[in-house]
């Protein structure tokens, strides 16, 4: 499959607080809230999540088509993901703005809170995905995750008229959308990536019943935290995957991203949804037990190793043949 990713492109800020959020809270003061937090560590790592879903997908093999908008101090970012098997050339480049910045604090409890800066993502609205289509001989899914939110409606927008499949990931920037735009979005998306509080913040926001939403998608693929993902269809069962056992929880950032890189490349090697979210489940154990949404290895003997414990021969050797 011949897959574009439309998604901010960032520099993440992570930092460590050794407490837990909610103690720093008083109930009845939370309209006034002024709070400084001191912590422990701080780590720069290549990040946003259009960078983030195409190097899990680079990791697997793949070669996916990044589409978004940076600064001109993307040059090394670009040669690092270059070297992982992503197609850069569509990356738009901006001549007066940095690199957005992603800034998030993880407590004890691996909470988060984080802030994002824009700077040349807020470019991304001028992106047509027709010359990336052109330019890769036809595209068969376009995955539009957060990023410029004017950018995400207009790729939607092309998409369809154009009759290209696409997939919706608005992530965190439902927070900032309304209940139309939302609607935009989503509605005739082959595939709907939320989280559980993001598939509520869609029903509340748009006002569209959980049924109502499936009836407007193909597939809704909701990850549930150590949980793992469930997958709706209209009409059939839901699909529900676990995750593998963790060796540690270093770092939670980047693990949507981790699953959707691996469920996309499932599909892209036509295995079945349950193969497909296995994979996303084992990559995203990959991510948790690192520091920085880039900064895992995949060893192909330990990865198959681990898929195999937790989801039997039968899986690892649907799987194994695609694993580079």
């Amino acid at each position: 499959m011949r897959i574009a990713v439309t998604g901010s492109i960032a520099t993440d800020h992570l930092m460590s607080f050794p407490g837990r959020f909610a103690d720093q809270l008083v109930a009845d003061q939370l309209h006034t809230v002024s709070l400084s937090f001191l912590v422990d560590t701080l780590d720069v790592r290549r990040g946003g999540v259009g960078p983030n879903i195409c190097f899990g997908m680079g990791v697997l093999g793949l070669s996916p088509i990044l589409v978004g908008a940076a600064g001109e101090d993307f040059a090394d970012y670009r040669a690092w993901l270059d070297r992982h098997g992503v197609d850069t050339a569509s990356v738009h480049i901006s001549e007066v703005k940095h690199t957005a910045r992603f800034v998030c604090t993880t407590d004890a409890d691996h909470n988060q809170i984080a802030s994002f800066y824009t700077g040349a993502m807020s470019e991304a609205r001028q992106i047509e995905l027709q010359p990336v289509a052109e330019r890769a001989g036809g595209l068969d899914l376009v995955l539009i995750s957060a990023d410029d939110p004017e950018a995400m409606v207009r790729h939607t927008e092309e998409c369809r008229s154009r009759g290209i499949p696409f997939a919706a990931d608005p992530s965190q920037q439902l927070a900032r959308m309304e209940g139309e735009d939302i609607r935009l979005l989503i509605g005739g998306a082959e595939y709907l990536f939320t989280n559980e509080y993001e598939a509520a913040l869609i029903e509340t926001k748009t006002g569209w019943t959980a049924e109502q939403i499936l009836s407007k998608v193909g597939t809704r693929v909701t990850t549930l935290g150590a949980q793992g993902v469930r997958i709706d269809r209209e009409g059939e069962e839901p699909v529900v995957v676990g995750c593998p056992e963790e060796d540690q929880k270093a770092d939670p950032t980047g693990v949507g991203d981790a699953f959707r890189a691996g469920f996309l490349s499932g599909l892209s090697w036509n295995l079945s949804i349950e193969r497909a979210a296995q994979v996303g489940c084992m990559l995203a154990t990959l991510v948790i037990e690192t520091v920085g949404t880039q900064e895992y290895e995949l060893r192909r003997g330990h990865f198959m190793e681990r898929l195999t414990k937790a989801y039997g021969d039968e899986a690892a050797g649907e799987i194994a043949p695609h694993l580079p």
